[in-house]
């Protein structure tokens, strides 16, 4: 039996390297539709200010000034989405590892290790800004910060994909999605608060999340029409163990894995930053995408996915309406309480 199962999944890996080789074959022009080239894509210094200018000062008094407006959970959520960006190097090496990436030497890699590293490339630049923009606030603890953002790094992450890219795909398209929803929300609440700068940066944050998402839901259309079933399936299991979000396992100094993480998402609930309702909406967005009700040629599994799959969002939101969430704000080592207005 157990040699059977070990041939299956040989089998079933074999299958999915060919996909990947053969989506591989258009990864330039994915790159050129997806990606924007180094030197025309917008960089941190492009929002921050300048330090070599006469009024480099003005503007840090400027930005700290407009930064005394914004809430407590503001400063929470914004602290978490930055750490996220900034645990970078851990989901990079994770998507190196992934069947069908092949790294190396220039003659030796392929096309998805140049997606990638392109990726990392423009995801990187999100941390940097962030993180620049809360040093200038005024408003952090940076080292309690940086503590934590180490922590994320040396803890790890796993969202349940193991080397499997079907299941990867499907995670990227879900999270690069999240990810949109959170900073553009986050940039909202900064706008309305008169803070144009935050909101400008956290804008343009998000248009590259949603540009990375519609990516990556284009590689798992693309083996959906290769291999329905077994996408279909890998889908189903993505969902069935719920998608991990980047900063579960998020901690402060002194802290275990993960214990910060329920009152980051709490924080993040009450401002409509990131709700339950949102997790649910998504898991729409791409059942209606890659149009699985009208997905022909599936096996008996891959029947019994969808039917899953199609159910589940009643399901969920029957489960959302449900939770409550603490009206009260938990005190974190990154923000300091004082002089806070709310």
């Amino acid at each position: 039996m157990r040699k059977f199962l070990n041939h299956k999944i040989m089998a079933l890996s074999n299958i999915r390297l060919e996909v990947m080789q053969t989506i591989e074959q258009q990864i330039d022009s994915f790159i050129e539709q997806y990606l924007i080239p180094v030197e025309q894509i917008w960089q941190p210094s492009d929002f921050l200010p300048n330090a070599q200018s006469d009024n480099f000062f003005e503007s840090i008094q400027q930005i700290q000034e407009e930064a005394k407006e914004l809430s407590y959970d503001f400063w929470v959520v914004l602290v978490g989405d930055m750490v996220t960006e900034e645990a970078l190097p851990t989901y990079e090496s994770w998507l190196m590892e992934v069947e069908g990436v092949q790294q190396g030497q220039e003659e030796e890699e392929n096309g998805w290790s140049k997606w990638l590293r392109h990726w990392t490339g423009e995801e990187n630049r999100h941390g940097d800004l962030l993180n620049k923009y809360l040093y200038l606030s005024g408003r952090v603890n940076m080292r309690e910060v940086e503590i934590t953002t180490q922590y994320l790094i040396n803890d790890g992450f796993d969202p349940g994909t193991g080397r499997d890219p079907y299941k990867n795909f499907v995670y990227t398209s879900f999270q690069e999605l999240a990810t949109h929803i959170s900073h553009k929300r986050v940039g909202k609440i900064a706008k309305q608060k008169d803070n144009k700068l935050l909101g400008k940066m956290c804008q343009m944050i998000a248009g590259d999340e949603m540009r990375h998402h519609v990516a990556y839901r284009a590689f798992v259309r693309k083996i959906f029409e290769i291999d329905p079933s077994e996408m279909m399936i890998a889908f189903r299991d993505m969902m069935k163990h719920k998608i991990m979000m980047p900063a579960q396992l998020i901690r402060e100094a002194g802290g275990a894995v993960g214990t910060s993480f329920i009152d980051f998402g709490n924080a993040a609930q009450r401002l409509g930053v990131y709700t339950s309702m949102d997790y649910v909406q998504i898991l729409e967005k791409l059942n209606k995408f890659w149009e699985i009700d009208k997905i022909c040629d599936l096996n008996e599994q891959g029947e019994k996915a969808r039917d899953y799959l199609l159910k589940l969002p009643t399901r969920l939101t029957r489960i959302a309406e449900r939770m409550h969430f603490p009206e009260h704000e938990r005190l974190f080592r990154w923000v300091n309480p004082e002089g806070m207005m709310v």
